[in-house]
């Protein structure tokens, strides 16, 4: 009974996937400084070893949210999964920790029940992932030209070290990207399953490394070119920003927005080439889909958990 409860939280983790994929290498292949195929693969190993590592603090804090048995935490992850699937289809890169809590906070509602101290601090992480992204993207461009600059390359040499730093950059963001996102994928499970924290970690990691390699590709290509034009030195500072950010969450133990993290660096690199080179109109439907997620996720859990309760 436990392993097809927990088919929701597979279906989540492979949404997941298919959706933030885009955070780790999405500026790096629409720069066309590694192809798809391979920051596919790296990510996929790289998410694995993220997850089984370090992701069992994450998957502590979002366990203790609220209270749940096995179905309301399939129901939970459902509603999570399926708004995510639905963003990623319109090709947008949306918070799935956003959908996670959202949908967990639709299931306290109905249960009358909230841990406010833990939701508390997971809505303050929120707002700063992505400031502190920018903020961090900001100073590693300032930076990192500057010594560059200062290395005086010629071009062989500055696109081998580039396509070298994103190739390193893209892998450690994979790695942030499981330590701190698996535990939205299976947190809910922690405290009623009988599969320990570490089991846990590793049957959400592989399902996200499986999202990305099944569905990854439109959002990725969102994130990596419509939003601000990049080219491999852009591309490096914004994985780095994201990365750094969402590994300090994921020792924290609250999981985070990848995609507020990579959006945050993406346009602190565009505050330094100059806000005309923001699209905005693609920036609105991120915000638009950053808005709507948990509010959609919160109202999906709170509906099938009604339904289910009442026979329906």
């Amino acid at each position: 009974m436990t392993h097809f409860y927990l088919s929701s939280g597979i279906f989540l983790g492979w949404s997941l996937g298919a959706n933030d994929a885009a955070n780790v290498f999405g500026t790096a292949v629409s720069s066309r400084m590694i192809r798809y195929r391979s920051a596919v693969i790296l990510t996929s190993i790289f998410i694995i070893l993220g997850a089984v590592l370090e992701g069992t603090n994450g998957i502590k804090t979002l366990g203790g949210l609220t209270n749940q048995d096995l179905q309301s935490a399939f129901i939970s992850a459902l509603a999570a999964a399926l708004t995510v699937t639905f963003m990623t289809l319109l090709k947008l890169p949306v918070s799935t920790s956003q959908a996670a809590v959202g949908a967990i906070m639709g299931i306290g509602i109905f249960h009358s029940y909230f841990n406010f101290a833990s939701m508390t601090k997971v809505f303050i992480c929120w707002i700063g992932t992505p400031i502190g992204a920018m903020l961090i993207a900001i100073i590693l461009y300032m930076v990192l030209s500057k010594i560059i600059n200062h290395l005086n390359l010629n071009l062989i040499q500055l696109d081998y070290i580039l396509r070298f730093g994103l190739i390193l950059g893209g892998t450690y963001g994979a790695y942030a990207l499981g330590a701190n996102n698996v535990a939205n994928v299976i947190g809910v499970f922690s405290k009623i399953s009988r599969f320990s924290p570490g089991m846990l970690a590793l049957i959400g990691g592989v399902s996200i490394a499986f999202g990305v390699i099944t569905f990854s590709k439109n959002v990725m290509l969102t994130v990596g070119k419509k939003l601000v034009p990049m080219g491999a030195f852009s591309a490096l500072i914004a994985i780095l920003g994201e990365a750094i950010t969402v590994h300090i969450y994921a020792k924290i133990g609250v999981p985070v927005s990848t995609s507020q993290a990579i959006i945050g660096a993406v346009l602190g690199i565009g505050i330094i080439k100059g806000m005309q080179t923001i699209n905005m109109k693609t920036l609105y439907r991120i915000l638009l889909g950053w808005t709507f997620t948990p509010i959609m996720a919160g109202l999906m859990s709170l509906g099938l958990v009604f339904l289910i309760n009442k026979g329906l």
